[in-house]
């Protein structure tokens, strides 16, 4: 039997040499007179193990990594065509116990597969949750996907059956299903690893929502930042056309449902959905006032479903597994598995999957390992640039959407970003208020000139002038932006603000007296 050699073509992986280390091993197997098959697959997700090699045996794959180029000669040396030992190897993939402890639904591919073959996605169980689709009525897709409880990925955790329901009962002859892939959060690269490591699933969600909801035509929004992941979508997206699994029959069904890749300018305001919407159709991207909700007046004017990469990429086991299997995952209201991104200052960053129910603790100091500098946990981030800080007293807190909320937090797109005791809380709160200030679409006053006054009062709170004066300024701007802006932008930079002063008030007693002395 031939070899099997796995190299990831995810960027992450490319980022850190996985390019130079397949010529380096076609380069070593010419060498030597030595037949292998080199299959470039997506990211396990062990990001600190980048690039992380894998070779198929009898014994399954064994992984080694981080493999540099130069390492690929003693690699050979060491007989890793058979699983042969070496310092770098890790054993069977399936064994690594920061896989193991997974439970991988979205994610059971990523990795695993050549991305881009078809013949491994159904393989692997791929397109069933289409195959099912496409013989039910679409008010029974609609129940099943309601009845998961299955909540959006991207953001608030609105209920995606509730509104596929709405885009169902819409008038319109044309409707639209619209996947918001602008991964705009720090700390996140879930969205890129899907589109990156099994573009398929996400053809197959979408596909799904489209016969659900009567829509015909559906686009992947994504930022310019993701190369990779946006040429990728658009072979994946080839190949399904050409299989028929796209088209004006879908897997040979009286439903039609076609899609493209369309990318974005580099605005993190497009990431709230009717902002991109207005992207998409060519304008600035500027939020538009709710109602109308874009379920009845989206894309074109049309209903459209806006979802995120990963609520529809969760949709395809879903169907193939039924509601109730995915719905017994995680905890309260909370059902399924989330995709947590651990980054920051972290020993083990990465993605790690699992059912809602574990404790920030866990995940940071069991999974993650603690920081990465080996100096304490000061704080961490959940939720992108905008979500709270939590210090270690609440890391007790449950990842669960009504545990976040009753702390003050929010799960967001799930990227906990991790903070050492270096961090300085004051700069952090300052750089969410610039944050916001620089990417405003502009349109509401509370965003546009709250987040500059903001930036400015924390200023003055660095330079020690009138510090309780300019926090209680600063408490009372937070809580206009909350009530008066006109999406989560503006709604939610204060989130960091409030709890870094809330959490950490030592960092605001900037007293030029007391800093003199020091």
């Amino acid at each position: 039997m031939t070899p099997t050699i796995f190299v990831p073509c995810d960027a992450a992986a490319l980022a850190v040499g996985a390019d130079k280390v397949a010529a380096a091993i076609t380069a070593e197997l010419s060498a030597r007179g030595l037949n292998a098959t080199i299959v470039r697959n997506g990211s396990r997700g062990l990001h600190w193990l980048e690039p992380l090699i894998e070779v198929r045996t009898d014994h399954g794959r064994i992984a080694y990594g981080p493999v540099r180029p130069a390492d690929v000669p003693g690699l050979f040396d060491a007989g890793f065509l058979s699983g042969g030992d070496h310092p770098l190897r890790h054993g069977r993939t399936k064994d690594m116990p920061f896989l193991k402890g997974q439970t991988r639904l979205t994610f059971a591919r990523c990795g695993v597969t050549d991305p881009l073959s078809l013949e491994d996605y159904r393989h692997y169980q791929g397109l069933k949750g289409l195959e099912k689709a496409v013989t039910m009525p679409p008010a029974d897709i609609v129940r099943e996907v309601t009845d998961s409880g299955l909540r959006g990925r991207g953001g608030a955790g609105f209920p995606t059956g509730i509104k596929w329901n709405t885009v169902l009962g819409a008038p319109g002859a044309q409707k639209y299903i619209v996947c918001n892939a602008d991964e705009g959060d720090s700390g996140t690269f879930a969205d890129r690893m899907i589109m990156e490591g099994d573009p398929f699933v996400l053809i197959e969600g979408m596909a799904i929502a489209g016969i659900a909801t009567g829509a015909t035509k559906g686009y992947i929004y994504t930022r310019s930042e993701y190369p990779h992941a946006v040429a990728i979508m658009r072979r994946a997206i080839e190949i399904a056309r050409r299989a028929g699994i796209l088209g004006p029959s879908v897997l040979g069904s009286a439903h039609a449902f076609d899609m493209e890749v369309r990318v974005g300018a580099g605005a993190y305001v497009c990431g709230e959905e009717t902002s991109l919407l207005n992207s998409l159709e060519g304008k600035r991207g500027v939020v538009r006032a709710k109602p109308p909700l874009p379920a009845l007046e989206g894309l074109f004017g049309c209903p459209t479903v806006v979802n995120n990469v990963m609520s529809l990429a969760s949709v395809p086991v879903i169907l193939d597994r039924g509601a109730a299997f995915y719905r017994d995952f995680g905890v309260g209201r909370s059902h399924g598995t989330i995709p947590i991104q651990l980054a920051g200052n972290i020993k083990h960053g990465g993605l790690y999957e699992t059912a809602f129910g574990l404790t920030l603790g866990e995940l940071i100091h069991d999974i993650g390992g603690g920081t990465a500098s080996g100096r304490p946990v000061k704080a961490v981030q959940v939720g992108g640039p905008l979500g709270a800080y939590f210090p270690p007293a609440l890391f007790d807190t449950v990842f669960d959407y009504e545990a976040f909320a009753a702390r003050g937090g929010l799960i967001g797109h799930a990227g906990i970003v991790v903070f050492d005791d270096t961090a300085d809380m004051l700069k952090q709160a300052r750089f969410a208020m610039e944050f916001c200030a620089v990417e405003s679409c502009g349109k509401c006053t509370p965003c546009r000139i709250g987040a500059v006054r903001g930036t400015e009062v924390l200023d003055k709170i660095a330079k020690g002038e009138s510090p309780e004066a300019n926090i209680a300024l600063l408490e009372d701007l937070c809580n206009t932006m909350k009530l008066g802006s006109l999406c989560a932008l503006g709604g939610f930079a204060p989130y960091p603000v409030e709890s870094a002063l809330t959490h950490f008030p030592d960092d605001f007693d900037k007293n030029p007296f007391l800093q003199a002395a020091e």
